[in-house]
């Protein structure tokens, strides 16, 4: 069984893979742990699944947080025996990155690209709802080739509320309509609305640029993906595993 780790900046997804299938799937905060704590955690997280950790024959990371890095390293050495594989400089994608600077790419957004590449075979453009969104576009010769990064929901809705003086904190919920008769309606509705505007502009732009609109398939993923990609009307399609089977893919280019 494969252990696929994806980092974020809010939150950690593991999922406990077999083939192409994700057997288990669980949800953590990424605050800062040591090693023993990360280890500890991944050994109650399968132990609470009925899985052992001789169950697990490899692992691969995905991680944007730079600081977390090591301790996964270490944890995976020590707790499940296995030297874990760290997407990054080196590693093959089978993708290029034609950017300004490639090494400024996030991992999560490589990993995410190879995975909708390998589904769809034409230019595309992926939407990860995290804790920042992210645009990621792969043209059709299988290029990564950039794409755009905006504050994710939670970023605008804390500072909504943090930079005015009367504004409550309000539920991350789609209201019924767009005109609210109180505060809270009024701001769900700006806060959801909004949100889906911005990813609808920003993905029919990116759609526009790599080829002729309603050609071009556009993946979401990401915490919010459910929530906000289907009231999206330039969002083909929700793919919650997306992360996950990217970095099966990797994985198994890079060990095969």
């Amino acid at each position: 069984m494969l252990l696929v780790i994806d980092v974020g900046n809010t939150n950690t997804v593991l999922g406990a893979m077999q083939g192409d299938l994700v057997q288990h799937r669980w949800r953590v905060s990424s605050s800062v742990r040591t090693t023993d704590e990360f280890g500890l955690l991944l050994l109650q997280l399968l132990d609470h699944r009925g899985l052992r950790a001789a169950d697990i024959q490899g692992v691969i990371v995905s991680c944007v947080v730079p600081s977390i890095v090591y301790a996964i390293e270490k944890a995976s050495r020590r707790y499940l025996h296995q030297d874990a594989l760290i997407v990054g400089k080196g590693m093959r994608t089978g993708m290029r990155v034609r950017t300004d600077n490639p090494r400024e790419v996030g991992a999560d957004r490589i990993v995410n690209a190879v995975a909708a590449w390998k589904h769809h075979r034409k230019p595309l453009v992926v939407v990860d709802f995290g804790t920042a969104t992210t645009f990621d576009c792969v043209d059709a010769r299988g290029d990564y080739i950039g794409g755009a990064i905006a504050p994710g929901f939670q970023i605008s809705a804390d500072a909504l509320v943090n930079r005015t003086a009367k504004l409550p904190r309000v539920a991350v919920d789609k209201p019924p309509r767009a005109i609210g008769t109180n505060t809270i309606a009024s701001m769900q509705s700006g806060l959801f609305f909004g949100y889906v505007g911005l990813v609808d502009g920003l993905a029919r732009r990116c759609k526009a640029e790599l080829g002729e609109e309603g050609t071009v398939p556009c993946v979401a993923t990401g915490g919010l993906a459910n929530l906000i990609g289907s009231a999206c009307d330039e969002i083909d399609r929700v793919d919650n595993d997306l992360t996950l089977q990217g970095l099966r893919i990797l994985w198994e280019l890079n060990e095969s």
